[in-house]
């Protein structure tokens, strides 16, 4: 179920999407602290702790959510913690998130209250 990769500060590549419409949206509760590395080919919300890397389609983190590893994802929302790499086409923060990170990014939102500390990239186009 779990698996390490062989660099463990490199997030998995995100899955490529099925053509079908089954790919729902995944909800990682309160209550849960995964240790390992999460895949998901769609929308996956963290409201828990994720030690660990994460690919997904889009990932929110929610305002108690708490992700230290390497992140990838299309879209990215934080309103909780982040602590790791980012990888994304679009990265979002709002006002209650506490992101400490190396973020990639083609776009960027950052609300005012959010708090950073980190370095960002951009790819040239």
């Amino acid at each position: 179920m779990f698996s390490k990769s062989a660099d463990p500060t490199s997030a998995p590549p995100i899955p490529a999407r099925s053509g079908g419409s089954n790919v729902g949206k995944s909800v990682l509760g309160q209550d849960l602290k995964i240790t390992g590395e999460v895949v998901s080919s769609g929308v996956v919300e963290v409201l828990g702790e994720v030690e660990g890397n994460l690919s997904a389609e889009t990932l929110t983190i929610g305002n108690d959510g708490r992700i230290s590893g390497a992140v990838r994802a299309n879209s990215i929302e934080v309103k909780g913690r982040l602590d790791g790499r980012v990888d994304s086409e679009s990265f979002a923060m709002r006002s209650s998130a506490q992101v400490v990170a190396e973020i990639t990014y083609s776009t960027l939102v950052i609300e005012s209250g959010a708090r950073i500390e980190g370095r960002f990239s951009s790819p040239k186009a």
